[in-house]
């Protein structure tokens, strides 16, 4: 059973990390609550401590992946969410859509 679970956490992690990709390639947060998300990264917080008295350590593992995927998506939606991000000022500060003088 530890097996199994593990494995669905390393995968659900992946699955995540495609979540991260499309954001930072987005660079946006639209039609999302940041609420579930801060749930489940509690949750897999909890897993930590939880999993390790079980001697359940392929999914202490797997939570560790998903745990952290977890926490970047998050500060990653959070990051997004700022009003210079909205207003598009982040990526012109970044050098990504600037305008050279004289244009």
């Amino acid at each position: 059973m530890d097996t199994i679970n593990g494995l669905f956490e390393c995968f659900g992690s992946l699955f995540i990390l495609l979540s991260i990709r499309q954001l930072i390639k987005d660079k946006q947060v639209r039609g999302f609550h940041w609420g579930h998300l801060t749930f489940f990264t509690t949750w897999g917080l909890w897993n930590l401590v939880y999993y390790p008295h079980l001697d359940q350590w392929v999914s202490f593992v797997g939570g560790i992946f998903v745990t952290l995927a977890n926490v970047v998506y998050l500060a990653l939606i959070l990051y997004y969410r700022r009003p210079a991000c909205k207003k598009g000022r982040l990526t012109q500060h970044y050098g990504r859509q600037t305008r050279r003088q004289g244009d």
